[in-house]
């Protein structure tokens, strides 16, 4: 191992690393989680630790992390505990590269499930089985180097260059940050997130006003947690509500 890997991953088990941070919200009920899930659906996670916070000041977003929901369609990790029934997530870790984990990982974090509307069962399948094809990938350490710069102080960064920041990394196809695998994965179906949209004027001379829109493809490295939150192709699921809140059950401290 060189250097600049034995220092980079140093850096990620310090930047990765838990602290202590008071959530805006409570986890969901397990069985919430996994009876909300479907293939395809990507997770987005708050996070706690210092690179967390990095990514969220980038972002102005509450989400530093995002994870793809694959079901049963990868082997269950060694990680899982006996409890765990429900399917699958695959994510980008720093410290082990794309990796399968369980359901119970995300058991006490405050998350968020984005679902992706109109995709079919077998488009679903093809995203999950396009990052399932990709684990044991690396993570780019160069992004690691450079988000490590944002940490300590906070950068006073403009909010519209916060995004072209976090274009980063090496560019080699066998290295993974989070957003990026995920987006690579719906692109790979012809999935959008947030497309760049171009009008311009209709080329049928007798509709004078008309306005084509032209749609592009953003490039996957400027992807970012919070882009499936905005993204207008993506439905939000929050857990305790899609399996039948009630206020009124709700026990409150008396005044």
């Amino acid at each position: 191992m060189g250097l600049r890997a034995i220092i980079g991953h140093r850096l990620a088990q310090f930047i990765a690393a838990p602290r202590h941070v008071h959530s805006l919200s409570v986890a969901p009920a397990a069985g919430h989680l996994q009876a909300s899930l479907k293939i395809g659906d990507v997770l987005l996670v708050e996070g706690h630790s210092r690179v967390s916070t990095a990514i969220k000041y980038l972002t102005q977003s509450t989400w530093s992390h995002a994870a793809l929901y694959v079901g049963d369609l990868c082997p269950r990790p060694a990680n899982s505990n006996a409890e765990d029934s429900g399917g699958c997530f695959i994510e980008a870790d720093m410290q082990d590269g794309v990796r399968v984990v369980p359901m119970s990982f995300f058991a006490t974090q405050h998350v968020r499930i984005c679902r992706p509307v109109s995709l079919s069962s077998a488009q679903a399948d093809q995203v999950a089985r396009f990052a399932i094809e990709r684990l044991g990938n690396r993570y780019d350490l160069r992004h690691i180097f450079d988000l490590a710069r944002f940490l300590i102080p906070t950068p006073p960064v403009p909010l519209p260059w916060r995004r072209r920041m976090l274009k980063l990394g090496s560019g080699d196809p066998t290295r993974a940050i989070c957003s990026t695998l995920i987006a690579q994965a719906f692109e790979h179906v012809s999935y959008p997130i947030l497309p760049m949209l171009e009008r311009r004027a209709g080329a049928d001379p007798l509709c004078p006003g008309c306005v084509e829109e032209i749609y592009h493809v953003r490039h996957h490295s400027l992807y970012v947690p919070r882009d499936f939150d905005v993204s207008p192709f993506f439905e939000i699921i929050k857990p305790t509500l899609a399996q039948g809140f009630d206020h009124t059950t709700m026990h409150w401290q008396a005044p």
